[in-house]
């Protein structure tokens, strides 16, 4: 039934070869332009994933580390938890922070702050600065 199928590669290996090919079909490996179709595809691909993959990742990375090195204490934030709370005092690797309006202090490790807020945050009917 698919037996035209299997006949395809010997068709191809009986055709005339073209310009640039030695006479076994097989295309010449020290000619410029078949070193060049081999490999402008590749840098190609390799280009579109560094625009569209790679170089937004890094900015986005120096964003948040520089957000990370510029805290402070009395800055509002959130954290990837969702905690709101405000900054009472820094170490090396972890915040520590004033949550809720009994002012309860919880230590939060630095990369889990996810921004800083630059609105005040509502909380049961009383706002919060």
């Amino acid at each position: 039934m698919f037996e035209w199928l299997l006949k395809i590669p010997s068709a191809l290996a009986e055709a005339a070869p073209a310009a640039g090919t030695t006479a076994a079909g097989v295309p010449d490996p020290s000619s410029p332009a078949s070193l060049i179709s081999m490999f402008l595809p590749m840098i190609l691909i390799v280009g579109v994933f560094y625009f569209l993959m790679i170089r937004p990742q890094r900015k986005k990375d120096k964003k948040v580390k520089d957000m990370l090195a510029n805290l402070k204490p009395g800055d509002r934030i959130c954290t990837i938890g969702g905690i709101y709370g405000t900054i009472k005092g820094l170490r090396e690797d972890t915040v520590i922070l004033s949550v809720g309006k009994d002012n309860i202090e919880m230590v939060f490790a630095r990369w889990a702050i996810r921004n800083v807020e630059e609105v005040t945050v509502e909380n049961e009917g009383e706002l919060l600065t």
